[in-house]
């Protein structure tokens, strides 16, 4: 006769083995465990092996049966009773539900569709969105600003990554305190405060913090100001060349954007008094043009501003470049000179931080106050807390000014490192050089278009875009634009090297 622990242990075996026939074996992946195991189950009850309504086998036979920790199956358990799958009955055990989410059912089981009989209606966009497909398609492939000579990019080696960290934490702790201080569409008080400060330093705006408007980037200033000011069919001067950023936002507000041509002195202010005389706006970057660089000169300045006071047209000042200025001291902003409150200015911090950091700001005009405020309310209600917090650290405290001071020595020490590389390697490219700004231009020899170099800068892993790329109007002109900032002296000689092997090709093609 059997004693008692061999018939517990007989007992024991057939249970497993009643398990083992009854419920259908989990296959786990690779993983942690619980979470593997969560997995499998959840999959055999959307598949409809293990049944709704079924008893589930206990924690500790699924364990034994899985040679797997029972902690690892209640884990699995726990979260399948949260998500709706499994309910657990007091003193009877676990069930799968009889009704389980619909959604997931769907992910899974996705029914077969009707055929469609009736013809596809086209979608009823906005034309505009033609326009701004068309500057989209300018540049194929686009750069992914990872890219050497990339456009538009700083110096993002040399950003304090663990000072940054470090103010982020300080304000995080301080959330509960400063978080009211953020509520107002204009942004963080403190904030505003540090800015208003610094540009009337640095730049000589006449401004306080009533006038600061902190927005996500440029283009989210240029769109409000397109809201605020344009209506349809209004016109709007810019460079030609010119910043394609802002054509896409005028073209999408129903603006006709009229090309001004310019000169090293900068736009041509009087043709833009002689051809279009009705402007609404002028977008201008009188401290460094967008793209051929350039100064707009101080006669033409005070052309446009007593244009602006005249004929009451608003002037948007996009001062993107002036902190990188490397010989000279900064120019004083178009906005430190306007009497009349008809100016504009536009700052960002992306260049000087890192691209990813979508801050920027507006000196808004006090008599546009309001109307800046309910265009950035109904936009976003307001921006982030906590990167406008840490920057207002950055400032007030002298890091941003130090961290002004060491991306300026680099980059005119890899502007210059760029130019005497390609004066080395392509003797046969004109090479534009300004005391500003983070991109070089080169001027291709006759014979050789930009579109046969792009063709390859996918190959050769660079980033440069073609002048045509920023033309409203067709141009013979062949040209390319090189960033430099955000690589050092070695990688760039690298670059131009593969820039000529790029060149050398295209030289025999055409032989």
């Amino acid at each position: 006769m059997p004693s008692k622990k061999q018939a517990e242990n007989t007992s024991s075996k057939t249970r497993k083995k009643k398990v083992s026939v009854e419920f259908p074996h989990l296959l786990l992946q690779h993983g942690k465990i619980h979470q593997q195991f969560y997995q499998a189950l959840k999959q055999q009850i959307l598949t409809g092996q293990v049944r709704p309504g079924s008893k589930l086998p206990s924690s500790r036979s699924l364990a034994e049966m899985m040679s797997i920790s029972r902690n690892s199956v209640l884990a699995g358990f726990d979260r399948l009773i949260d998500e709706g799958y499994l309910v657990s009955r007091a003193g009877s055990g676990t069930y799968v539900a009889q009704h389980i989410p619909d959604e997931l059912i769907d992910s899974v089981k996705t029914p077969t569709p009707t055929p469609q009989t009736t013809t596809e209606l086209p979608l009823q966009l906005n034309p505009q969105m033609q326009l701004l497909d068309n500057l989209w398609n300018k540049v194929v492939p686009r750069p992914n600003g990872q890219q050497i000579f990339s456009i538009g990019v700083g110096c993002n080696d040399l950003f304090p990554e663990q000072l940054w960290g470090r103010l982020l934490g300080r304000a995080w702790r301080h959330y509960r305190h400063w978080s009211p201080l953020s509520q107002d569409a204009f942004g963080f008080e403190p904030l505003r405060q540090s800015i208003a400060q610094y540009v009337s330093t640095t730049r000589g705006l006449n401004c306080d913090a009533s006038q600061i408007l902190i927005v996500n980037g440029t283009q989210q200033a240029m769109n409000l100001t397109a809201k605020v000011l344009l209506q349809q069919g209004d016109e709007v001067c810019l460079d030609e060349p010119g910043y394609d950023g802002a054509l896409g936002v005028f073209q999408a507000a129903g603006a006709t954007v009229h090309p001004v041509k310019g000169d090293q002195h900068g736009m041509d202010i009087e043709a833009a008094i002689q051809h279009y005389p009705q402007t609404k706006l002028l977008f201008t970057a009188p401290s460094h043009q967008y793209p051929l660089g350039g100064t707009l000169s101080l006669q033409r300045r005070l052309l446009l501003l007593d244009w602006a006071a005249k004929q009451q047209l608003w002037i948007f000042e996009d001062d993107y470049n002036s902190e990188f200025r490397y010989n000279a001291r900064p120019i004083q902003a178009l906005q430190g000179l306007d009497q009349h409150q008809r100016v504009i200015y536009a700052g960002t911090f992306s260049k000087m931080m890192y691209p990813e950091f979508r801050l920027g700001f507006l000196v808004v005009p006090p008599q546009l106050i309001h109307a800046f405020k309910l265009a950035k309310h109904y936009a976003d209600t307001r921006t982030g807390y906590l990167e406008q917090a840490a920057l207002h650290l950055f400032i007030a405290e002298g890091h941003y000014a130090r961290h002004v001071r060491r991306v300026r020595k680099a980059c005119y020490e890899r502007q210059q490192s760029l130019i005497t590389a390609l004066q080395q390697y392509l003797p046969q490219f004109k090479i534009q050089v300004d005391d500003s700004g983070i991109h070089l231009i080169c001027y291709l020899p006759q014979g050789m278009t930009e579109q046969q170099i792009i063709e390859h800068c996918q190959e050769y892993d660079l980033g440069l875009q073609p002048l045509s790329r920023y033309r409203q109007v067709a141009s013979t002109e062949q040209a390319l634009l090189l960033g430099f900032a955000a690589h050092p002296k070695a990688q760039l000689i690298e670059a131009v090297k593969r820039l000529k092997c790029i060149v050398d090709k295209i030289e025999t093609a055409n032989a």
